[in-house]
């Protein structure tokens, strides 16, 4: 597995890593041992980066996360967030970035986990409410103390990311980035290179949709909250299945998949990306992996820029609520 940089911090993880969520929430039923074999398979492929959070499942994810490394801690990049809070039914219940629920939340992550230090810490989402100073500043305490190597930020604004940096520095910004999600292209990727801040796609893959596997809303399951995203609903629905079309076609030319050519093009818009896409599937899993030998030229990345131009995708990235929350 190719190893890469984030940013200029000197952590060094797999090109590719794994994104956990969907184990746990959002996508519907899973299975437990399912998972945990997943898990140890991404490891045998050398994916030794990855991501979870404590809203994810509601504290399940981490959990699950900390069975799958016992006895393999050593091999993990290890990364979790903070920042969202949930009822136990799973209620949101806001967002916090108060440098007393930091360090809480932090240390709540650490016995879900059952390790001693979190390599990567991410501020899941901005509070308007608190300064990010304030914030960074707290998650800067949990280096010195030993619990966290590293700090991230996730879908935070250029402003907010030179603020955080001028604090502490920032390893990484976790933000959506994908053929149908480039709005972070004209002013945060170029603040992130300037500051030596690497970038950690989330949804490379459109939340599934750019795979080409879901051609109707019933191929999702009845608690897929994918079934509430503007991009999946009616008339979207129909526009982005088009989008889809396209990179099948030009997948079939490139003898891959339309997941494989959807992941490479992350991957080839610089050494300091690294994706993370999740699955619950071992094949699916195979399939994200055989990108690395998806090699896209010049030509190809033109080909692709006037097949799905930036900002064609239907319908915003989130409902109305949570679209208050990116890029903050």
């Amino acid at each position: 597995m190719e190893k890469r940089n984030l940013g200029s911090s000197g952590l060094e993880v797999s090109a590719m890593g794994f994104g956990c969520m969907g184990m746990s929430d959002f996508y519907g039923p899973a299975d437990e041992a399912r998972n945990l074999d997943v898990l140890h398979r991404t490891l045998d492929l050398g994916i030794t980066f990855w991501d979870t959070a404590d809203m994810y499942g509601i504290g399940r994810n981490e959990q699950l996360v900390g069975k799958a490394l016992k006895g393999h801690r050593s091999q993990v990049v290890l990364a979790t967030k903070f920042g969202f809070q949930r009822a136990p039914d799973g209620t949101p219940i806001g967002i916090s970035g108060r440098p007393e629920y930091v360090r809480s939340a932090c240390d709540a992550s650490l016995q879900r986990l059952d390790v001693d230090h979190i390599d990567l810490y991410y501020q899941h989402r901005v509070d308007p409410e608190v300064p990010i100073e304030d914030t960074v500043g707290a998650m800067a305490d949990l280096i010195q103390a030993g619990k966290v190597l590293h700090l991230g930020l996730s879908e935070a604004s250029a402003q907010t990311v030179r603020r955080a940096v001028a604090i502490h520095p920032i390893t990484a910004l976790q933000s959506e980035y994908s053929l149908w999600s480039r709005d972070i292209e004209d002013e945060i990727i170029p603040a992130c290179r300037e500051l030596g801040v690497g970038l950690v796609p989330y949804s490379p893959l459109g939340r599934g949709f750019l795979t080409g596997a879901i051609r109707s809303i019933d191929d999702l399951a009845e608690d897929d909250w994918r079934r509430h995203n503007p991009r999946f609903q009616g008339e979207n629905f129909a526009k982005n299945l088009e989008l889809v079309q396209r990179i099948e076609e030009m997948a079939s030319d490139k003898g891959c998949t339309p997941a494989q050519l959807a992941l490479a093009w992350v991957l080839s818009r610089g050494r300091d990306v690294v994706p993370i896409p999740g699955t619950r599937s071992r094949e699916r899993l195979q399939e994200n992996v055989a990108c690395l030998e998806v090699h896209l030229m010049a030509d190809d990345l033109a080909h692709i820029d006037e097949l799905i131009p930036k900002g064609v995708a239907a319908g915003d990235r989130y409902p109305e609520q949570a679209m208050a929350f990116i890029n903050g």
